[in-house]
């Protein structure tokens, strides 16, 4: 039976900063503000509302032994005035009643204990309370001699009114800080999600340009060293073009010149091997312009990376080369430069297709990205040589010799097309017996 696995808080906490910051200020505050309304309620609330529920209970007591004392018609009139004017009572005497009454609802307030246990300590005997009725009075009613004596009580006699408006107050508050961080937070959140995009279109080779600075001072140092970075590494990349332009100019100049020559020669088998050397020569600089030369100056744009990848095994079948077969599914376009994606996913096919007589290619769309699969029933690699396979001018001969096509740029320069749009080139064993390579190119949410 396989371990369960242990429950962990932060398994359930926000990842995004966001969420994380918002939570360490709005989280300590209302804790705090449910401790105070929790100790105000239970110490201040409460009490006040015993001692008041204490007194009007002593009231209805007086009013009650008072009449019972003497029951006539006239005594009664006079305790009702006097109930009225200094008690807000409401006294009345009702002959034959039944002692309790239908209530309006089930049950009442949590603080009707407190008077209920006052008046029956007062009293001492059976007693009918009801504060379940809609309106600003309780009713009290007490078995007597004559009928059941009802009596009324304001509300505001027996609670303290202060204790839901200090609720209210607290929650408000809450409310109100929950707000302002929320537009705080947000204000400060918001430029470094700004940066971290910018960073993420700079690392699939788009230039959005500048946008306005803003945040803390922190965040507006880190923005403008980005913007800095960016146009250092922007001009490196021109001037590192710009010279492999001028070092191709200058070699092909005296290639070109050694091929006439050797062209002029009569034929000899030496002629013959350094023709071979000149082409070997030629192809090896062509490969590593291409590598070292990367996107150049090519504008990104939305690329169906499924028509890409039909027109190179269309061009390969003309060629005759091996069995390749082609699977689409789903939405597989991209954005990214279409020339150097199609240099990408060329010399993928082509490295399978050299190394194998089948070749079995799936596209596949998913929500965030492109996956496109290369497999082949080659030999294969060992699969400790996979990162070494990546490596420029690596065949994976320690010898590096000549009699292998191709001058081990292939996968180097697929990987490093597959990087600059933000993804990845991973080899694995195939399910045809050879190499698979997968590559994978996120799309932007």
């Amino acid at each position: 039976m396989e371990p369960q696995p242990k429950f962990r808080i932060r398994d359930i906490l926000p990842k995004g900063l966001y969420w994380r910051t918002l939570l360490i200020i709005v989280a300590p505050a209302a804790l705090l503000q449910l401790i105070i309304t929790l100790v105000f309620l239970d110490d201040h609330w409460q009490a006040t509302s015993k001692r008041m529920s204490q007194g009007v209970a002593a009231d209805v007591a007086l009013i009650i032994q008072l009449f019972e004392r003497n029951p006539t018609a006239e005594n009664l009139e006079d305790l009702q005035a006097l109930a009225m004017r200094p008690l807000r009572l409401e006294v009345e005497l009702q002959p034959g009643a039944p002692l309790e009454i239908p209530r309006c609802r089930p049950w009442g307030s949590t603080l009707d204990r407190h008077f209920l246990r006052a008046l029956r300590q007062d009293i001492g005997r059976e007693i009918f309370y009801d504060s379940t009725c809609p309106g600003p009075q309780v009713i009290i009613r007490v078995q007597t001699p004559r009928g059941v004596l009802q009596l009324k009580a304001f509300r505001d006699r027996l609670q303290a009114r202060s204790g839901p408006l200090f609720v209210a107050w607290i929650s408000g508050a809450t409310v109100f800080l929950i707000i302002v961080s929320v537009i705080f937070i947000r204000n400060q959140v918001r430029p470094i999600e700004l940066l971290a995009d910018a960073m993420e279109q700079f690392g699939r080779g788009e230039d959005t340009g500048r946008f306005r600075v803003r945040g803390a001072r922190e965040v507006r140092g880190a923005t403008n060293a980005f913007f800095d970075m960016r146009e250092r590494i922007s001009r490196h990349i021109e001037q590192r073009s710009q010279l492999l332009a001028g070092v191709s100019h200058d070699l092909r100049t005296p290639l070109t010149r050694l091929k006439l020559q050797l062209a002029l020669m009569p034929p000899a088998p030496e002629i013959d091997d350094a023709k071979r050397d000149l082409a070997d020569m030629e192809e090896t600089l062509d490969e590593y312009l291409a590598f070292a030369k990367g996107l150049a100056e090519e504008a990104p744009e939305r690329v169906d990376v499924g028509a890409l990848v039909d027109d190179i095994v269309e061009n390969a079948e003309r060629n005759g080369a091996a069995d390749v077969a082609v699977e689409t599914s789903g939405d597989v376009t991209s954005p990214g430069r279409a020339r150097a994606l199609k240099r990408c996913l060329a010399n993928l096919i082509d490295n399978a297709a050299a190394h194998g007589d089948r070749v079995r290619i799936k596209v596949q769309g998913e929500d965030d990205a492109v996956l496109v699969c290369v497999d082949d029933n080659g030999a294969g690699i060992p699969e400790d040589l996979y990162e070494e396979a990546f490596r420029p001018f690596s065949r994976l001969d320690a010898t590096r010799s000549r009699n292998q096509k191709g001058v081990g740029l292939g996968l180097a320069i697929a990987r490093d097309v597959a990087r600059s749009h933000g993804g990845d080139i991973l080899l694995s064993r195939s399910p045809l017996g050879g190499l698979r390579a997968t590559l994978r190119l996120p799309r932007p949410a």
